[in-house]
């Protein structure tokens, strides 16, 4: 806890000089990793889950190998600061209950139509998700290619479309978790029973625990709880 507190610390730190002091114009790189994590006072780990989280809202782009970046949509930011947390939970709830719509329907397709290399390409992906669980690594981009590569798998094209929403919804979710270790323990746990039902090419079991996948993810965010207020709820 005192670890995301501080991220989220740095994070409220960085966007204030970004979106309500203007110290950096839009498109403007900042400083490196190790300068900007020394003049902060934190580590670079805290430092790279601040960015993950400003990245989230649209305030920075990391581009790879080149560095991180003011985006060029940050004057469109208003100054909702992070007092606008609840706004993020909103959206990051909507992401998550189209996804669960979804995406155990795209794991029982992916049974039925996967090619060997597509099955083996998934199969892949989750082993390396949980690879970097393990090692303590950022699992963001490993998390993202090991769910585009079961609704590619799908063959359907619509469903396709939707990979930016998954994309989205992963982001969010790592950068925003407040129980970082416990939806870690949770995917992990969940990934290995996917990925049992995928090998087998067990369509019907691969559908169930997407799903329970999907709900577990939830239930740890608290995503679950809001229900109540959403009637009265400004997008």
């Amino acid at each position: 806890m005192e670890k995301t507190s501080l991220a989220r610390q740095t994070a409220r730190r960085l966007y204030n000089e970004i979106v309500v002091e203007r110290q950096l114009e839009p498109g403007e790189k900042l400083p490196n990793e190790v300068e900007l994590a020394a003049r902060l006072g934190v580590s670079r780990a805290t430092l790279r889950e601040a960015i993950q989280a400003l990245s989230a809202q649209g305030v920075l782009e990391v581009r790879r190998g080149r560095g991180t970046f003011v985006s060029g949509r940050v004057e469109e930011i208003g100054d909702f600061g992070f007092s606008g947390l609840e706004r993020v939970r909103g959206q990051l709830r909507d992401l998550f209950e189209l996804r669960s719509i979804f995406e155990p329907e795209a794991a029982a397709l992916a049974c039925r139509r996967a090619t060997g290399e597509e099955l083996q390409e998934i199969l892949d992906r989750g082993r390396e998700v949980e690879r970097c669980i393990r090692a303590g690594e950022d699992r963001t981009g490993a998390d993202r290619a090991f769910h585009a590569a079961i609704v590619r798998a799908a063959h359907n094209e619509f469903m396709l479309r939707l990979l930016p929403m998954i994309h989205q919804a992963v982001e969010t979710a790592v950068a925003a978790g407040e129980h970082p270790d416990r939806l870690a323990e949770d995917t992990l746990r969940d990934h290995a029973l996917l990925l049992e039902f995928i090998a087998r090419r067990d369509g019907e079991g691969a559908r169930h625990a997407m799903a329970i996948h999907m709900r577990h993810s939830m239930a740890v965010m608290g995503l679950e709880t809001a229900e109540q207020s959403r009637p009265g709820r400004e997008h």
